[in-house]
């Protein structure tokens, strides 16, 4: 990584650093472009060496990142900011489907003695955690990290290893 002598590591276009979107590579300069790509994930970055960041341009909306002179920031996608409100709604997404579910099996409860008594509460869980693994995506997409990538670049790196 190239650092100046008087501690300030600026972006630059001739510079090395991590790859924000892998977070295992390094990204430099692809040669006669103004971008720069990945030596493990292979995405290509627009840089923007006024405003310290990057931009990955092969996803839509696009992924940015500020580089603070020693990691990458990950910046909102557009105008979002996740308030209160969506704090709530994220709750509610996860809690009350299930708890309809759940109640209804309490309510109206199978016959005893038949084989599917187990389903409603193998269904209550089931909504549970479907529910709360599509927040987290959501989560996820709004600070910007890309955990399919993540796993898929260590996967990569598992079986390089391996062979």
């Amino acid at each position: 990584m190239q650092i100046s002598s008087n501690g300030n590591n600026r972006l630059t276009y001739d510079g090395i650093y991590p790859c924000p979107v892998c977070r295992c590579g390094q990204i430099s300069n692809l040669t006669l472009t103004e971008a720069f790509g990945c030596n493990v994930c292979r995405h290509i970055l627009t840089i923007e060496p006024e405003r310290q960041r990057i931009t990955m341009i092969d996803r839509d909306p696009p992924l940015i990142w500020r580089w603070n002179g020693t990691t990458w920031k990950g910046e909102q996608i557009g105008n979002l900011e996740l308030t209160w409100v969506y704090w709530v709604a994220a709750l509610v997404l996860v809690v009350f489907p299930p708890t309809l579910i759940g109640a209804s099996a309490v309510i109206f409860p199978p016959a005893s003695g038949t084989d599917w008594t187990w389903f409603p509460l193998v269904w209550t869980g089931v909504a549970f955690f479907s529910h709360l693994f599509l927040v987290f995506w959501l989560i996820a997409e709004a600070y910007q990290f890309p955990f399919w990538l993540f796993l898929k670049t260590r996967w990569r790196q598992i079986r390089t290893i391996n062979n």
